[in-house]
């Protein structure tokens, strides 16, 4: 049983198929590491469109996973860019958001073989 991430709305939406599971866990591990490092470089160098636009990116993904605290931690960004807030008000967020990504990340790579 997954600890990071839950697969149930990825299994509704697709009926089981179990090859399109694998493909959003290949999309995750593909894109949403490099998105968040998008988002700790933007928010290194004050760039609150880089920050939201990467923000927004994965924001698909970490809901079909079930990855909910990190979902809130997307929005919360999101909501931060916005408002074009100070880095010291987001970057415990982002550190949280990293951490998450960072247990799925190895959780997937452990119970799908890759």
């Amino acid at each position: 049983m997954a600890l990071h991430y839950n697969l149930s709305k990825v299994y509704a939406i697709s009926d089981n198929d179990q090859d399109f599971a694998k493909q959003i866990i290949t999309l995750f591990i593909d894109e949403v590491p490099a998105e968040v490092k998008n988002i700790r470089e933007g928010l290194e160098d004050k760039d609150h469109k880089r920050v939201y636009q990467a923000a927004h990116k994965i924001k698909p993904t970490l809901d079909l996973l079930g990855m909910e605290l990190a979902y809130d931690d997307v929005l919360a960004i999101e909501k931060w860019t916005k408002a074009e807030g100070r880095r010291k008000e987001i970057k415990d967020v982002v550190k949280s958001l990293r951490g998450h990504v960072e247990n799925t990340l190895k959780e997937v790579k452990k119970n799908y073989n890759l």
